[in-house]
């Protein structure tokens, strides 16, 4: 709850902030200055009263060569409660800012001297002096070099604000976003703990939790210009990185809806998804910030097609998440992309987390009815050895055995005991030894050797002693071929288990050795049967295969166990 409370914050706040920044009027009023340039150096081209008619609006490539821009900002009537002014420029290179003649600032360190260049930032900040502030046309001349990136054709961009805004803003932003990135890493470390510690491996856990670090990642990114002081010469590096993060989350959150909503053609969906990011990287490289937008525009596709096949399958969730996608892509196509980023993907986030209480609650569900599943075998269980008819007629068979042979009747009874004893132990458990369940086998057979008088033989071939296996199904098989079966020529009936296993599978196969009765009901329809699927369920989950079918010889019955 903590972290969906400090995401839905943060979302609140940059809206805020967006909303401001849209709203808040400009202190200069030509908003699109146009500079012009001119490649060599003179100091008298810093003044305010300077000709620069013939100059040129493209810089071209300068080379190592110093160049000089100027760039006139019509200012409009600032109050005097807004002083001091300050002056943000984006521009690539190291230059010194005049203004109007007056040297306000430098960035980096133009050659001199035999000295290489010095980048500076793409962005920084001056103060300009209060006695050179009026309305009007003002000039701002920047003495700059470019050597380290002279292909490079940007633009200059100026803003003017009240100085301690400019300074202080950014800080607000930033403690802002440190606590929205802090939410998505905890979640990320939660949501890995959760998937490592988990019995069963649940991917869309680990897949929402590499999107939640990754998210934490391309904010961490995106803000690091304000932590870091980054040369204008290792700019794009930077854009590089958030590209190739917006790519994978573009790609990651697709495939977490397609798992949630059990989208049949999800595979084909990703391959054409991720053909369409490599298309849109090759054909827009260098444009960053283009590039992304469209690497959201094909995830919310992408997202929009899941979700409305979810839809018309009645999955749970699916128009709260349409509602969230539409939501997002307004957000994504009306708010300031620096903002509207963040803005449009955490409500996505917001709308996995619904998705993801959703499958909570499921599971949850899954777990309860597993608890009364096991109470329930455990009931049926015990109701395989106490039914009335079994206990009238081995009683019934035990007085007979005690008035004839004492000694034999004392046999009857204490294989009678073991095999209660047996079952009192395993009832409560959902596996158990192979050796035990085996153990149940031999004293059933001795107890009904003595109630029906049949030789009965057991045989076991390639046991591995050291498996586990759900109570009771072996010897539920054995009662089938007991019960189903009539003896050789010479009063015999044979049981033998064959164990085999290999690096996918484990295979048991039981196979009753005996002239089948004639067969009323179909068998594989009985509660044996029922038992034995159930158990197998409740341990191996659909990783198992079960068959039972008449041979030549008698019954044989097959339980195969997928290893995953």
């Amino acid at each position: 709850m903590q972290i969906t409370l400090y995401i839905y914050i943060m979302h609140k706040f940059i809206f805020l902030l967006a909303m401001l920044s849209i709203l808040a009027p400009s202190v200069i009023r030509n908003e699109d200055p146009i500079p012009v340039y001119k490649v060599g150096d003179d100091i008298a081209w810093a003044s305010k009263d300077y000709n620069d008619k013939d100059w040129s609006q493209t810089r071209g490539n300068t080379a190592d060569h110093i160049f000089w821009s100027r760039t006139h900002l019509d200012l409009r009537q600032v109050e005097n409660n807004i002083l001091p002014l300050g002056l943000q420029i984006e521009s690539f290179g190291s230059f010194e800012v005049y203004w109007d003649g007056v040297l306000i600032g430098n960035n980096g360190q133009i050659p001199q001297n035999g000295k290489p260049e010095i980048p500076g930032t793409e962005s920084s900040y001056y103060r300009i002096p209060d006695h050179l502030i009026s309305p009007g046309f003002h000039t701002v001349a920047l003495r700059s070099s470019q050597s380290l990136l002279p292909h490079v054709q940007r633009s200059i961009g100026f803003k003017i604000d009240p100085y301690n805004s400019l300074l202080t803003r950014p800080l607000v932003t930033i403690s802002y976003m440190n606590l929205m990135a802090g939410a998505f890493l905890i979640a990320a470390v939660y949501y890995f703990f959760l998937f490592l510690n988990s019995k069963r491996r649940h991917w869309d856990i680990l897949i929402f939790g590499t999107i939640c670090l990754l998210f934490f990642a391309l904010l961490i990114m995106e803000y690091l210009k304000f932590h870091v002081v980054i040369p204008y010469s290792e700019f794009f590096v930077r854009l590089e990185i958030i590209g190739w993060l917006t790519f994978a989350n573009a790609l990651l959150v697709p495939a977490y809806f397609i798992i949630q909503f059990k989208f049949k053609k999800g595979p084909w969906l990703l391959a054409a998804l991720f053909g369409t990011l490599i298309f849109l990287y090759i054909s827009n490289y260098g444009h960053y910030d283009l590039t992304a937008r469209l690497y959201s525009l094909a995830m919310l596709i992408a997202n929009f097609i899941v979700v409305l096949n979810g839809i018309i399958q009645k999955e749970k969730g699916g128009i709260i998440l349409l509602v969230g996608l539409v939501i997002s892509a307004l957000v994504g196509k009306f708010v300031l992309y620096d903002y509207g980023l963040f803005i449009s993907f955490t409500i996505i986030v917001l709308c996995m987390l619904y998705l993801h209480s959703i499958r909570t609650s499921v599971i949850e569900a899954e777990h309860q009815n597993a608890i009364l599943l096991s109470s329930r075998l455990q009931l049926e269980l015990l109701k395989k050895n106490i039914q009335p008819h079994f206990l009238r007629n081995t009683l019934t068979s035990m007085m007979d055995w005690v008035e004839e042979s004492p000694k034999e009747g004392a046999r009857f009874i204490q294989a009678l005991a073991s095999e209660f004893d047996i079952m009192n132990e395993i009832s409560e458990q959902t596996l158990i030894p192979i050796t035990k369940e085996l153990e149940l086998c031999r004293q059933h057979l001795s107890v009904m050797g003595f109630r029906k008088e049949i030789n009965y033989q057991w045989e076991q071939i390639g046991i591995d002693e050291t498996q586990l296996i759900p109570p009771a199904i072996i010897h539920t098989l054995l009662e089938n071929g007991i019960t189903h079966s009539e003896p050789l020529p010479g009063n015999t009936i044979t049981f033998v288990l064959h164990y085999s296993a290999s690096e996918k599978s484990q295979q048991y196969m039981f196979e009753t050795i005996a002239k089948n009765r004639q067969i009323i009901t179909d068998r594989t329809g009985g509660n044996g049967f029922k038992y034995i699927k159930a158990r197998l369920t409740e341990s191996y989950g659909n990783n198992w295969k079960f068959s039972s079918g008449a041979t030549e010889k008698g019954w044989i019955s097959t339980i195969q166990i997928v290893l995953s």
